[in-house]
């Protein structure tokens, strides 16, 4: 390791320079995507520390492994075999520390539209310290007096914070929609060829819509039960055909020249997503067969072999859910999407259809600006002229990830019985949260449609 890179880390970790690797051969990195990064890293984390405090499996091989445990336990006043260490309550303390440091920043940082001011400065460097910072206050979160009334109004909080995650996503996804057609109908009055791609993605959403839909009908319904998922799957087949509807009826297209199929075609697709999710969340029901033997309904044969490996199932799972997690947090914190959530979209003259719309063009960032080379790889401070993403808005989204994790690894409110081994096992509260999803999702897109018919006078814009 150079010289040069060691004092850049040195720089990276307690003072105001960015974070970068020390290999020459990396890429470039700006300087806003090195800072988002670092909060992702601490995120992610603090997240494998709650999943391993909420497994068994790791509890018991560290009693077993581990020499002297007891003494160590005792030691730290972590209880005898250091239960205060595991189970839903230690993830409620350590994600209590982990949404207070993100909140703390979102207050730090309101109102910050430069990055050379002290706060940009401490936002955007100092890693270590915060480092410290965050550990200490997951700690100290361990020594709060009257542990059961602050679980008990911690719970409450959680659960609100985890709602309003979802429904930030939820909203960032309609507008994904709206914003993705806009797009590319801006292009069609130019190219014929981006007419042919909406029409060939529309059909593709809603092949893979009444696929799911069919599917389902097959493998999580049965003759004799199932009727909570057979009035599900009917009602949200019926609720994406009535979007479709009026999305393209004239009254709306009236007032709304961009709306579409296509919009339809993906909250269809995502509304086909969650029914599934919630159906596989959802208890298997029994019946009796012939023989009098009870036999599980309402789930596919081939999951029930394959959730007898519960290790695979949940070590895989879990990757891919916080993976989704950690995805929507660096998405949703855009200035594009904070912007969105306060009813605020780019005008359609300067839209410039591209097939990765989500990505900024060639020559819109202000990144070559200033390159720093210390040794490793280059960072490319792209934020001279302005912060190109709200810092109070992306520390309040982590906040409530940090909400939404803390739920989802405690089982929301199956919290005394919760394991991560039994993470993806069915039950009644996460079954009616992703029900409920489902609705508010439907209910956010049609209401976009039918806003300017109900308030005429109002200016929208999507």
């Amino acid at each position: 390791m150079s010289a040069h890179c060691c004092a850049g880390q040195l720089a990276c970790c307690c003072g105001i320079a960015a974070c970068s690797l020390c290999c020459k051969c990396c890429p470039k990195i700006k300087q806003s995507t090195s800072t988002r990064f670092m909060y992702a890293l601490y995120f992610m984390l603090v997240t494998i520390i709650c999943c391993v405090m909420m497994s068994t499996t790791v509890a018991n091989e560290m009693k077993t492994h581990i020499p002297f445990y007891k003494q160590m336990c005792k030691s730290i006043q972590a209880g005898e075999m250091c239960e205060k260490l595991v189970g839903y309550s230690a993830v409620y303390k350590v994600c209590f520390g982990m949404a207070c440091f993100f909140f703390l920043f979102f207050l730090f940082t309101i109102k910050i539209n430069s990055s050379k001011s002290c706060r940009a400065y401490i936002h955007n460097g100092f890693w270590l310290i915060k480092l410290i910072l965050l550990a200490a206050m997951c700690s100290g979160a361990f020594f709060i007096p009257d542990q059961d009334t602050f679980l008990n109004a911690w719970r409450y909080v959680g659960a609100t914070g985890g709602f309003l995650f979802i429904a930030i996503q939820l909203i960032l996804l309609v507008e994904f929609t709206h914003k993705w057609n806009k797009n590319w109908t801006a292009g069609a009055k130019h190219k014929q060829m981006w007419n042919g791609l909406l029409a060939l993605v529309t059909l593709m959403l809603y092949s893979i819509a009444v696929a799911a839909l069919v599917l389902m009908a097959l493998f999580y319904t049965h003759s004799e039960g199932c009727m909570y998922n057979k009035v599900l799957i009917g009602v949200h087949g019926g609720l994406c055909l009535f979007v479709s509807l009026v999305a393209i009826s004239p009254c709306v297209q009236n007032r709304q020249p961009h709306s579409g199929l296509l919009q339809s075609g993906v909250i269809s697709c995502y509304v086909m997503y969650l029914t599934f999710s919630a159906l596989s969340s959802k208890p298997p029901e029994t019946i009796l067969d012939e023989n009098n033997r009870n036999i599980t309904i309402c789930v596919p044969e081939f999951s029930q072999d394959l959730h007898r490996d519960e290790n695979l199932v949940t070590g895989l799972g879990t990757t891919i859910l916080f993976g989704c997690i950690l995805y929507s947090c660096l998405t949703s914190t855009t200035r594009a999407s904070s912007e969105a959530l306060r009813g605020i979209y780019g005008t359609p003259e300067s839209e410039v259809a591209r097939c990765c719309f989500c990505c900024m063009p060639e020559g819109d960032a202000d990144a070559e600006e200033h390159v720093e080379k210390r040794g490793g790889q280059s960072v490319i401070y792209d934020e001279k002229k302005g912060t190109v993403y709200s810092y109070a808005y992306f520390h309040f989204v982590f906040f409530l990830a940090s909400l939404y994790v803390m739920m989802t690894v405690t089982h929301w409110f199956h919290y005394e019985s919760a394991q991560i081994e039994k993470f993806f096992t069915g039950t009644w509260s996460i079954f009616w949260i992703k029900m409920a999803s489902c609705w508010v999702c439907v209910g956010l897109y049609l209401w976009t449609l039918i806003a300017p018919l109900c308030c005429p006078t109002r200016e929208f814009s999507v």
